[in-house]
């Protein structure tokens, strides 16, 4: 965690040194600046973790998707914000160390990413509508890096339960890729989906219960904010919005 914390004084420092910007005016600039045209367009043209197995289940109509867009805290938020959206679990996946810590998995060696297991109602929302929002709230373009986080655990990725969501995901990043969506090509591994390791508690809700943190603050909420302008339509009914 203070990791992160050292990753937005160093963004904020930095943008301050390039553009003489500060941080209130340009709270947005990490990775979900880097569209040049909307992916919906392109797709019309075309207390330690604990571990649970990749098994796709389908009780009372849910299925789960698992996307790693860097920071887990920023994806469960995200996710967390959609209709349809039963629950969003943060955690790790990808790797060959059993029952991974968050200090392990940030040491670059175990091989995971940080990612959020999503579960949802099909009939509500689409996974090819969930993968709208992963495409359009990270930088797919960046590997292994979102912003100022770097490393292997923070990579864009795709771990597919099915054979349908493996070809939706290939579809999608083709087109975005061919339709120049984005300035560099699409770097997102689309890999089927191992072992999933259960993030610590702290972890889980983190910015529902943490709004005022800095990282919170400064790299979540942007995009938070971002998912309640461009897909309002998608989004739970809440008191107040």
């Amino acid at each position: 965690m203070l990791r992160r914390h050292v990753c937005v004084a160093l963004f904020m420092a930095v943008c301050a040194y390039t553009t003489g910007c500060t941080v209130s005016n340009h709270a947005s600039i990490p990775e979900v600046d880097a569209m040049t045209t909307s992916p919906s367009d392109a797709t019309t043209q075309v207390q330690p973790a604990s571990h649970e197995t990749a098994a796709d289940p389908t009780e009372g109509g849910t299925e789960i998707a698992t996307f790693g867009a860097g920071c887990f805290w920023c994806v469960e938020a995200v996710f967390k914000e959609l209709e349809g959206v039963v629950s969003v679990e943060s955690g790790y996946t990808g790797g060959h160390v059993v029952n991974p810590t968050y200090e392990e998995v940030c040491s670059a060696t175990t091989g995971h990413a940080e990612v959020c297991r999503i579960t949802y109602e099909p009939a509500k929302i689409s996974f090819d509508e969930l993968l709208e929002v992963f495409w359009q709230t990270h930088d797919p373009t960046t590997l292994n890096q979102q912003g100022a986080d770097r490393g292997p655990q923070y990579r864009s990725a795709v771990f597919y339960h099915n054979d349908k969501q493996k070809e939706l995901a290939e579809k999608y990043k083709k087109a975005l890729d061919e339709s120049g969506a984005f300035r560099a090509p699409i770097v997102t591994e689309i890999t089927a989906a191992g072992i999933f390791y259960k993030a610590e508690d702290y972890h889980q809700n983190y910015y529902e219960l943490n709004p005022n943190q800095g990282y919170c603050a400064f790299v979540v909420k942007p995009k938070v904010d971002k998912v309640r302008k461009v897909f309002k339509d998608k989004l739970k009914m809440q008191d107040g919005r």
